[in-house]
């Protein structure tokens, strides 16, 4: 009878010990598949559909020398930039003249945020700075 309660004993500690290993991979499992979908939520502005790739470099230049040489890169190129790579940029414009000009802030933002629907990438962007501009 002492063998049988042993046997019993060491095949439930055998047991606990398999499912604390199980419920452990399952948790890390989810963990991964957070950090992933964390990961695919972070937008890369280069990656962003709307602009033809030789704008990248004049852009980077425009948004270097500062607002009044971003705003003029923007108002000649605006022609041929597209949602939502459009939108994103004019929302980093936003940022760069807000403390310059806020009426103008506010007006880029209000238009940007018109024109973007709930699915668009840029979306929670726009939602992040609604506070600010509005």
């Amino acid at each position: 009878m002492t063998r049988l309660i042993w046997i019993v004993v060491i095949v439930a500690a055998l047991w606990g010990v398999y499912g604390a290993y199980h419920y452990w991979e399952t948790f890390l499992e989810r963990q991964e598949a957070e950090r992933k979908a964390e990961a695919a939520k972070i937008i890369v502005p280069r990656q962003l559909p709307g602009m033809p790739g030789e704008l990248e470099e004049s852009l980077a230049k425009a948004q270097a020398q500062g607002a009044t040489a971003f705003g003029n890169w923007l108002s000649t190129h605006a022609a041929y930039l597209q949602d939502p790579r459009k939108g994103w940029i004019q929302l980093d414009y936003c940022v760069m003249i807000a403390r310059e000009s806020p009426p103008t802030a506010r007006r880029i933002f209000a238009d940007v945020k018109q024109r973007t629907p709930p699915t668009s990438p840029i979306w929670r962007r726009v939602q992040e700075l609604q506070k600010s501009y509005e």
